[in-house]
Formats: structure tokens, sequence, C-alpha cells
């Protein structure tokens, strides 16, 4: 038995006091950088946390510290993230493993998917602009659309290249279709589909600020950037910046979490 299981090993604390390190000693540069400059375009760290801490995290208690800025335009682009990451996530790897089976479909739908995943996301929202129209409908849909093709290709992947040995052995066990998927493609394909919702998640990040840019958008991250730029604002500019910075860092390593947690911890790295 490993006694010390649960426990933070030596190398994963220095791993950690380093990153800290390099954190702590990277916004120092910066504080006294943008101190010497004095220039109102590259405001130190400080300044940016505090307008920060006023916009969206200075709330009452009962609102978990959150303001009325961040009800109405944080979360709106979480949610939005959320409901498109959670498409993509789903019908990618429904739609990957139904590829990944048969080696027919895989190479007949390669092409496509490969076209698809080439396509640079932001290119897709003027046309899902005409298709839908602007509002919250046309952001979801654009991005679990740019965002399901990494899910969709690395399950598909990971499916395909399960050990043929397991499958010789499912074969003669005469496991059923739905027990070849929860007993044996699923836990092969874990860590490529792993991979790919890494790569969604950026993505729905990316296309969740950009949807918001465009005009017609009344709330989120993205309109408060165009708003604050459109002011002159340009240390909320740098907040949003900062904000979207730490989600983007927080929601990865949660990913990374339930990774570690069902893959074990030696196969991941951040």
């Amino acid at each position: 038995m490993n006694g010390g299981k649960g426990r933070t090993s030596p190398t994963s604390r220095r791993t950690l006091l380093l990153r800290l390190l390099v954190l702590l000693l990277t916004l120092a540069v910066w504080q006294s950088a943008a101190r010497a400059r004095g220039s109102v375009y590259f405001p130190p760290p400080s300044r940016i946390a505090r307008r920060a801490h006023d916009l969206w995290f200075s709330g009452p208690v009962r609102h978990v510290f959150l303001t009325d800025a961040a009800v109405g335009n944080v979360l709106p682009s979480l949610g939005r993230m959320a409901a498109g990451f959670g498409i993509a996530a789903v019908c990618g790897i429904g739609l990957g493993v139904a590829v990944g089976r048969s080696r027919w479909a895989c190479a007949l739908c390669n092409p496509v998917l490969q076209f698809a995943r080439a396509v640079p996301p932001p290119a897709l929202v003027p046309v899902f602009v005409v298709v839908l129209d602007f509002g919250t409908p046309m952001q979801i849909t654009a991005i679990a659309f740019s965002a399901v093709w990494p899910v969709l290709i690395n399950t598909a992947e990971g499916v395909r290249n399960t050990d043929p040995l397991r499958l010789d052995v499912a074969a003669v066990l005469r496991l059923g279709p739905f027990e070849r998927l929860r007993l044996l493609l699923l836990p092969s394909a874990l860590p490529r589909i792993f991979a790919g919702l890494r790569l969604s998640l950026s993505l729905s990040l990316i296309l969740m600020v950009f949807s918001e840019l465009l005009p017609g958008t009344a709330d989120g991250i993205g309109f408060t950037l165009t708003d604050a730029q459109s002011r002159s604002d340009l240390l909320t500019v740098w907040a949003a910046l900062l904000l979207l910075g730490v989600l983007g860092y927080v929601l990865n390593t949660a990913l990374l979490a339930v990774e570690r947690r069902l893959l074990g911890r030696g196969r991941t790295t951040a």
C-alpha cells in the first residue's frame, strides 16, 4: 500500500514554489517597468487588479462578492462558453466514437474533418451571423461548431488506435457493443479525448470573446472590452484581459484535475 497517497511529494512542492516564484518575479518586473514608464497605456498590475476587484468582485457577501457588473457581464459569458463547450464535447465524443470504430468511415470523413479543423474559427462567425442573426443562439452555435473538431478528431484517433489484442479478447468474450464502448473503447481513448477537450476549451474561450465583440451584443466580457475601448477606459480593458487570462488558467486547471482523477496522476502534464 502507498502510505503517501494523497500527500504532496517534495518534487511537486518544489515545482509549485518555482511556479509561484516565477509569477511573483514577473509581476514585480511588470510593476517596476510600468511605474518607471508612467504611461496610461501600460498600467502596473496593482492598479489593474484593483480595477478588476472594484468592477466585479466587490459585491455583497450574499452575492458571493459579485457585483452587478459581474452578474450582468461575466456570468452571461461563462454561460455561453459552458453551453458551447458542452455541446462540442458531447457531439465530438459521440461522433468521434462512431467515426473511429469504422476504418471506412474514418477514411471517408478524414478530408472533411481536416478541412473543418483548418478553417480559422473567427472566420466562421460572420457566416453564423448571416444564418442566425446576432444574439445568444448565434454565439453558442459559433462556439460549439468551432470547438467540436479537436474533440471529434482526437476521439476518433483514440478509438481507432485501441489495442487490437484487446479487441480480439472482447470478441472472444462476446462483449456487446455497449460493453465494448464502456469497458474498452472509451477508456482506451480517454487520453486523446482529454487532449481534444483542452484544445476545445481554449477555442471556446476565444470564440466566446470574439462573438461578443460584434455589433448587437449587449453584455459579456467581450462587450466590456469594446465598451471600455470606445470610452478610452484602458484600465478596464486591461482588467478584462486579466480576467480572461485568469479564467483560462482556472478552467484549464480544473479540466486537468478531472483528467488526473480519471487517468492517474502520472499520465497527464500541465
